[in-house]
């Protein structure tokens, strides 16, 4: 390279360097030892960014890093996005009691463009998960590990949570959110830990990821439209579901969601769609599971209308208001853990209709599978291992 060259680099390099701000969180005072608490510092490298006028990057540097409870509000931020760039871990208190009765360890509300690259978010949950397993009715009921409440254009990317005391990624009245390269992961035998769950959001996608837990792998609750599920490998867990919806009168419906190339293993359900026996104004319409395979899945497809999650929780012996419609199940194959293959065990006031049953192939133990309906109509093409049991439409 000629010494102008060179010169000319020098002065782009500059200038991006120039029109980026970089806040390390350790300049601000945080310490990577995994024990001296750096809430604090977090908040103020934060405070920092958002003050900047030009693009602003949030370095977290290798290390571990102690953080009891952070709240990032986007609120008053001039910046028009944050990166955040991570190499080390953020670490939950290993006591529960420190923040198992707060709803969220690390929140993010009303921030409009937040990038968070690599890093591990730890939650430390495995204390609390004994405590609810030994029946101490004084443990507490556990935080979620990582919220994103009320903001837009999200990106996370290569990013591992893991160990929540409860829900590992909640994703909750936001738009436009993109999930990539994700690990999500918590024992499976743990109690309430859903890998992601997505509510009152419209535009989100989750692809190309590693998600294991003991509950949903990925759940979707009332209020979620333009969803998009690609490239997951969910075991241990339930599976991914739409719902529980239906549990209040008054509830926003979900649609339009995709769930395609996914391999599901060892998990009690595969796709799955639940609502409580209850009166309900909500709805399930426009949903396609396209390319599933199932390995060892104890509930491959499943429609419960009658969901009662606990035998000793007084369910209302009611039918679900919910109204499922335009559901497709195209090319779903592989291996089911029980008889039962295809259970679609539907409202008996608001039958389901629309069903689409495509190209399945499932066996149980080298025979061939069963399906179960009730109250279910729609029609079928192609390959149909179970032998299909749907009404016409």
């Amino acid at each position: 390279m000629s010494p102008l060259a060179f010169f000319f680099l020098f002065l782009i390099n500059s200038s991006l360097a120039a029109n980026t701000n970089i806040y390390n969180v350790q300049n601000y005072g945080a310490k990577p030892d995994g024990k001296t608490d750096s809430s604090k510092a977090f908040l103020n490298a934060w405070a920092a960014a958002c003050a900047s006028t030009s693009p602003a990057t949030i370095n977290v540097p290798s290390g571990k890093y102690l953080i009891h409870n952070a709240y990032f509000n986007g609120q008053t931020c001039k910046s028009k996005g944050v990166t955040i760039h991570i190499d080390g871990t953020l670490l939950a208190p290993s006591d529960y009691n420190v923040i198992g009765n707060d709803e969220n360890w690390i929140k993010f509300e009303k921030v409009n463009g937040i990038s968070i690259y690599g890093g591990t978010f730890d939650g430390q949950g495995a204390a609390l998960w004994a405590c609810k397993k030994s029946n101490n009715k004084k443990c507490p009921d556990g935080t979620t590990a990582l919220t994103f409440y009320n903001s837009n254009n999200i990106i996370m990317s290569g990013v591992t949570v893991q160990n929540s005391q409860k829900f590992q990624i909640l994703v909750d009245g936001c738009h436009n959110v993109k999930i990539q390269g994700m690990k999500v992961l918590a024992q499976g035998n743990s109690k309430n830990t859903d890998g992601i769950h997505v509510k009152l959001s419209s535009g989100v996608s989750i692809v190309n990821s590693q998600i294991g837990t003991g509950d949903d792998c990925v759940s979707i609750g009332p209020g979620t439209s333009n969803l998009w599920i690609e490239g997951i490998a969910c075991g241990p867990g339930h599976g991914i579901s739409i719902g529980s919806l239906g549990r209040k009168e008054q509830e926003l419906g979900v649609q339009n969601v995709t769930i395609k190339t996914v391999t599901f293993t060892g998990t009690t359900n595969g796709v799955r769609v639940k609502t409580w026996a209850r009166p309900s104004n909500g709805f399930v319409r426009n949903i396609l599971f396209q390319h599933i395979v199932m390995v060892n899945v104890q509930n491959p497809i499943i429609i419960d209308q009658n969901y009662c999650p606990n035998h000793d929780e007084s369910c209302p012996q009611q039918s679900s208001g919910i109204k499922i419609s335009d559901v497709t199940y195209q090319d779903i194959h592989g291996t089911s853990a029980t008889k039962v293959a295809v259970k679609l065990d539907c409202s008996t006031t608001n039958p389901c209709s629309g069903i689409v049953l495509e190209d399945l192939n499932l066996s149980y133990q080298n025979q061939q599978t069963e399906a179960s309906c009730v109250n279910a109509r729609g029609r079928v093409s192609g390959l149909q291992k179970p032998t299909n049991c749907l009404l016409k439409n």
